[in-house]
């Protein structure tokens, strides 16, 4: 073995990075890792949240780097360069960005290569050999990513061939399955991590419905129409209005704190129920219908009788009082998003 080098580790707080960073120290890698943060992580929080990675990182006692994916992100979440998966995935254009932003830290931090807990075939986008090689080709990494637990399914990296690390101790895992992976955390009695496999809203097909008829409808959005999406009842009323609709308490809470430049804020004036947020150039057109809907999800004793709701006009902050029948569902069948 040469002199002891330095590599930057791509950590989630899941446990193929956990059991990467563990077989790295073990081989007397000095590791730093880099967590990215993104709207449309659901491990961690609805807002992406890096505590998992932390806590591996602060076990190790090694330094974490947080880095978050801003609306230069949300530019490729629109137009991808290689397309997407069953819904509005974007694994791959996904990991090139990764990569490439961790190809900067390397550099500034003045490590050697790059290491991913990546497993040959776990991932039906992103991590197929080909694949895999193609994203490092295009992140500018090409021989400088070593991926430890399925190392030996591969070519040498630079790391093996300059005998930075001991390639006969590197692993052959592939597939879906992560049995292997859960033996070798057990035996070395490693508890800090997530769940074994991470998520993202964007796999998920209620939210994919919902992103792509913010594509289709405002081409021009950005993180903060994004954000709104993870929250509420979605109907869309036509191309230029839109309502939201709190679901609960908390949902109605983070709502109310929704800046909107233009559109109007409902709520029931005299029954427990949602807040409500109704967008777009045409949503004052839509008033009554939307003041019948967040009704409709209200504590409304009798639906047969009118309610008062309030409105709020988010741009000169003008409250008024419309009373309104409490929408039936045929009312507005086909806008739930």
């Amino acid at each position: 073995m040469t002199e002891k080098k330095k590599a930057l580790l791509l950590l989630s707080g899941g446990l193929d990075s956990t059991v990467a960073l563990v077989m790295m120290k073990e081989h007397s890698i000095d590791v730093e890792a880099v967590h990215f943060t993104s709207l449309f992580c659901t491990c961690g929080g609805k807002g992406g949240g890096c505590g998992p990675a932390s806590k591996v990182a602060e076990s190790a006692g090694i330094k974490l780097h947080i880095v978050g994916k801003g609306e230069d992100y949300i530019e490729i979440v629109k137009k991808p360069a290689h397309g997407r998966g069953s819904n509005m995935n974007i694994c791959i254009d996904c990991r090139i960005y990764a990569f490439r932003k961790a190809k900067e830290l390397m550099e500034k931090i003045g490590a050697s290569f790059i290491i991913t807990g990546e497993v040959v075939d776990q991932r039906p986008m992103s991590q197929h050999k080909k694949t895999m090689l193609l994203i490092e080709k295009e992140a500018g990494l090409t021989d400088l990513v070593l991926r430890p637990l399925c190392a030996l399914s591969m070519n040498e990296t630079l790391p093996e061939k300059e005998g930075w690390v001991d390639r006969t101790k590197l692993k052959n895992i592939s597939g879906r399955g992560r049995k292997e992976q859960m033996s070798f955390a057990a035996d070395k009695g490693l508890k800090d991590f997530s769940c074994p496999a991470g998520g993202c809203l964007l796999t998920d097909p209620q939210f994919s419905r919902r992103i792509k008829d913010l594509m289709e409808n405002k081409p021009e959005f950005d993180s903060k129409d994004v954000a709104l999406l993870k929250y509420g009842r979605h109907f869309r009323l036509d191309k230029d209005a839109k309502l939201v609709v709190g679901r609960n308490k908390t949902e109605n809470e983070v709502l109310e704190q929704f800046k909107i430049e233009k559109g109007f804020a409902l709520w029931l004036e005299d029954f427990n129920g949602p807040f409500s947020l109704l967008t777009g150039i045409n949503a004052k057109k839509y008033l009554e219908l939307a003041s019948g809907i967040t009704a409709r999800y209200g504590d409304v004793e009798d639906k047969e009788k009118k309610v008062k709701v309030r409105v709020k006009n988010c741009s000169t902050a003008e409250e008024t009082v419309i009373e309104v029948m409490t929408a039936k569902d045929t009312y507005f069948q086909g806008t739930l998003l």
